[in-house]
């Protein structure tokens, strides 16, 4: 419990995270931000999640982004 008081992310989901940038940005400049196919082919919130869980790159540009944005 110590280590997560200064975690931003601490009991947010990765799901919770990409929705709110894809409220905030849209899909296409979300795809313009952060080169991710999952963001700029046919994009959906599962095919991204889905990319994301496995790619940590990716979820690092994706959590980085999340917190210079709602920060």
């Amino acid at each position: 419990m110590e280590e997560q008081k200064n975690n931003p992310l601490h009991g947010k989901t990765l799901e919770m995270i990409l929705v709110q940038l894809v409220d905030e940005y849209g899909w296409e400049e979300l795809g313009n931000r952060i080169k991710i196919n999952s963001f700029t082919h046919n994009p959906s919130i599962k095919s991204s999640l889905t990319f994301l869980r496995k790619t940590p790159w990716a979820r690092e540009k994706v959590e980085r982004l999340y917190l210079k944005t709602f920060k």
